[in-house]
């Protein structure tokens, strides 16, 4: 088993309308992995927002116009982007890394 390294903020907190802005710092190279963002609002289930590679992107349908991951392979970042964010997007949101070799 390989453990890999990543660091996100505990929390970040905008006003409605704003942009969001979350950064995952992470100890391997980003464009060896898939990196899947997902959230929980409170009370409700787990769901992805977003899973990106360093040649593809795929977005849940009814999110696509609100988020969008950017790779950062010289500092081994991954940042997820949020657009005219609203009370109902406050969730917990996790950032996982996924091995190409796996398959979706």
């Amino acid at each position: 088993v390989k453990c890999e390294q990543l660091t996100q903020p505990a929390s970040v907190t905008v006003q409605p309308g704003q942009h969001l802005t979350i950064t995952c710092q992470v100890s391997y190279s980003v464009s060896d992995y898939y990196t899947v963002w997902i959230r929980q609002p409170a009370g409700k289930e787990m769901e992805w927002i977003a899973v990106r590679s360093a040649g593809d992107s795929q977005y849940k349908d009814s999110l696509e116009n609100k988020f969008s991951i950017n790779l950062d392979s010289s500092s081994n970042t991954v940042t997820l982007n949020g657009q005219n964010v609203q009370p109902e997007d406050t969730a917990v949101t996790k950032y996982s890394p996924y091995s190409n070799c796996i398959s979706y």
